[in-house]
């Protein structure tokens, strides 16, 4: 068995990092503390033709798997800019593989290459504010009049709503209480975000501010019947699609930006000299740093071997759940040992660390909890009653 990266794959990581580098650590902090979109980076990678890693070659993409899609993104958050730098691409690797996989051969011609080309951005509205992860209670509604359907409804946490063009939406066409199943009666769709019908309202936040989040209130938005992927009331089934590979992008970002820390950490240990010799001389620095080490390279091969399965069309759900679970876990550990390395400078904006520390805090939240994590592989993996 053998357990390394192809030859392609080590182009793919040596591409991208080339891409990255001409961003340098005061370009992100400048977006950071600017609360500025990073276009230059967007377009610099959309030029390279990294947005389209795993869309159709036929379209302009490189229809390549999720294990590649996960090699660039590590590439990308270990580089410095990170999750402002992955949020930035972050949708275009899973949010149109519903339109990939059930859209018409018209819709894909029509979405794909805007999205490929970096000529269009899309947002991603799925999550409300009285659901959470409850996706099955959504009450955003899309009701069917002449030529498509109007929506009405909120949703939370929607990343890049305020430079989008468009919008990849959840709406139930049917209520919960009308469905056969909780499953069953919601659709999806992928239409023009129409400020006109709605607000766009910034959330301020922790970290990753670079990136927007926001709360989207919809007022009468006209949606036409040619922009629902799919059948209507399969929308639910249809984002099942691109779960798994949400959560092994997901985690390996959050390994990228852990590493970053740590080697940010292992410099300042190196230079930094107390007492006459350089603090990394210190077991009490070099123990913690060595063991965050540990957790990340044990969190990046689940990563991969659940990338691996993904693309061979094999079950990844435990895999791709505890991939993310033990990344976002070995990510937070780093950062939060890179800032104590640096002591009081490591609270500090000029060495970096406190920034990566913030965002360390992004993957333990989303997409999924911790909590749903364990409950999943209780039940799933070792046969356990259903607890929730």
């Amino acid at each position: 068995m053998d357990i390394d990266l192809s030859e392609e794959q080590r182009t793919i990581d040596l591409a991208v990092r080339r891409v990255c580098a001409e961003f340098s650590d005061q370009y992100w902090m400048d977006c950071e503390e600017e609360a500025r979109f990073p276009h230059e980076y967007y377009n610099a990678m959309a030029k390279a033709g990294w947005l389209g890693i795993t869309m159709p070659e036929a379209l302009g993409g490189a229809g390549l798997g999720v294990t590649e899609a996960s090699i660039m993104m590590h590439a990308v958050t270990s580089s410095g800019g990170g999750y402002a730098a992955a949020s930035a691409i972050h949708i275009n690797l899973f949010g149109p593989h519903a339109i990939v996989v059930h859209g018409s051969p018209e819709q894909k011609a029509r979405w794909l290459p805007p999205l490929i080309q970096g000529r269009e951005k899309a947002c991603f509205g799925v999550t409300e504010p009285d659901a959470g992860l409850d996706t099955t209670s959504v009450s955003t509604f899309a009701t069917k009049v002449e030529g498509g359907y109007i929506v009405h409804g909120r949703k939370m946490w929607t990343s890049t709503a305020q430079v989008a063009d468009n919008i990849l939406l959840l709406a139930r066409t049917t209520a919960k209480a009308g469905s056969a199943k909780p499953t069953s009666g919601m659709t999806l769709f992928y239409t023009k975000l129409d400020r006109n019908k709605v607000e766009v309202r910034r959330i301020r936040k922790m970290g990753r501010n670079a990136v927007d989040s926001n709360a989207v209130f919809i007022d009468g938005l006209f949606i036409p019947t040619a922009d629902r992927i799919g059948e209507e009331g399969r929308g639910f089934h249809y984002l099942l699609d691109s779960l798994n590979p949400e959560r092994i992008l997901v985690g390996i970002e959050a390994i990228g930006l852990g590493r970053d820390a740590l080697e940010r950490a292992a410099k300042y240990a190196r230079e930094r000299v107390v007492f006459g010799r350089p603090i990394g001389q210190n077991q009490g620095i070099q123990h913690p740093l060595a063991e965050a080490w540990t957790y990340l390279e044990s969190a990046y091969w689940m990563c991969l071997r659940a990338g691996y399965l993904y693309d061979k069309g094999l079950n990844c759900g435990a895999e791709a759940n505890a991939a993310k679970f033990l990344a976002a876990r070995a990510a937070f550990d780093a950062c939060t040992k890179a800032v104590l390395t640096h002591g009081g400078m490591g609270y500090a904006r000029e060495f970096h660390v406190e920034r990566l520390f913030r965002e360390s805090m992004i993957p333990r939240i989303a997409p999924v909890t911790e909590q749903l994590i364990l409950s999943f592989l209780a039940e799933r993996v070792l046969g356990l009653p259903k607890s929730y």
